[in-house]
């Protein structure tokens, strides 16, 4: 298997990558979008965190990631009608690519109608879905991706489960993962009702300095001729990080969030405009996730400015007397309200 570039040396784009890790402590945040010019280290960058992740318990042999210690409501229904205690082992969190031209039966998963009639057997061939559960599921060229596909991914997404109908024949299992794409929006708009699925969305450009973009060839030159010293190189780097999302993922639940956060962020959203109420809880989300990665035990009013711009530019309307993008206009309220 080849290596993965290292996420602690990519040179620049820190929104970026601050994003992916806040969604990698709270998956409940939704995911993150992110558009930009090719060949700026989107996919690079996706791939090199799910090198970087901590292990987690799986159910030994099942093909939807359970994890062991659930209770067996968030189990899959081979796992929950066993008699034995379940036996599991430490895996990496998976990460799975969803190719543009793959097709329904093999993103939601198969069933076997032949088996089914012959044996009266419920034979399911496990999805892309299943495969995800727990883990990332990364989609480069989102907006490029078939109607179809989208449909079933925003019925998963609002469910944290996938269902199969066949022929009479149905199952069902979880798939809760975080939500990753990349794309170039040059090349057509994403889907309002995607869109609207993904917590955070960053926006990556090719860097104007020279010495940025030296620095970024000389790394990428040096981990090419040699992957393992380079990646060796980096191992005391990537093992503090590795080590820093460990603890954030399980202090999650114990930060505290400041009343000013909530009420600042409720401010915010009614400034801007935006729709329902997916805004405010995202930011809070965040914030409690930037606070965790920190290491403080209260989400702050900093934690929140730090990471609005990501969670909210992608749900403003658009405003056609207003000329400044999404950015410039968060940028604005936030110094209008909070400076």
């Amino acid at each position: 298997m080849a290596k993965a570039f290292p996420f602690t040396a990519i040179v620049g784009q820190d929104e970026m990558k601050t994003a992916l890790l806040v969604a990698a402590v709270d998956p409940s945040i939704g995911g993150v979008l992110v558009f930009g010019d090719r060949g700026t280290g989107k996919s690079t960058a996706i791939r090199a965190l799910a090198a970087l992740m901590p292990k987690i318990p799986m159910v030994e042999g099942c093909p939807f990631n359970c994890d062991p210690d659930k209770k067996p409501a968030g189990l899959c229904a081979r796992c929950e009608s066993g008699t034995e205690k379940l036996k599991s082992r430490a895996s990496p969190i998976p990460v799975v690519d969803l190719p543009l031209g793959a097709t329904e039966d093999r993103v939601i998963g198969a069933l076997d109608l032949e088996r089914a009639l012959h044996d009266g057997e419920k034979a399911f061939e496990a999805g892309l879905l299943a495969r995800a559960h727990r883990g990332f599921l990364y989609i480069d060229e989102v907006n490029l991706l078939e109607d179809h596909i989208v449909d079933s991914l925003l019925d998963v997404a609002a469910s944290g489960e996938n269902v199969v109908e066949r022929e009479g024949l149905s199952v069902r299992h979880p798939a809760r993962f975080v939500l990753v794409g990349s794309g170039n929006p040059e090349e057509g708009e994403l889907r309002p009702q995607l869109l609207d699925r993904f917590g955070m969305s960053v926006e990556v450009k090719t860097p104007q300095d020279v010495a940025a973009r030296v620095e970024i060839v000389r790394q990428r030159d040096a981990f090419e001729r040699d992957p393992e010293g380079f990646t060796k190189h980096q191992q005391r780097k990537e093992g503090r990080v590795r080590r820093q999302l460990q603890k954030a993922r399980e202090s999650l639940d114990s930060i505290e969030v400041a009343d000013e956060v909530l009420e600042a962020a409720a401010t915010l959203c009614m400034s801007l405009g935006t729709d329902g109420l997916r805004g405010e809880l995202t930011l809070v989300r965040t914030a409690r996730a930037q606070a965790a990665l920190a290491g403080r035990d209260v989400a702050t009013l900093d934690d929140m400015k730090a990471l609005a711009p990501s969670v909210l530019r992608h749900r403003l309307r658009r405003d056609p007397l207003d000329e400044s993008g999404s950015t410039a206009r968060i940028d604005k309220a936030l110094s209008a309200l909070f400076d």
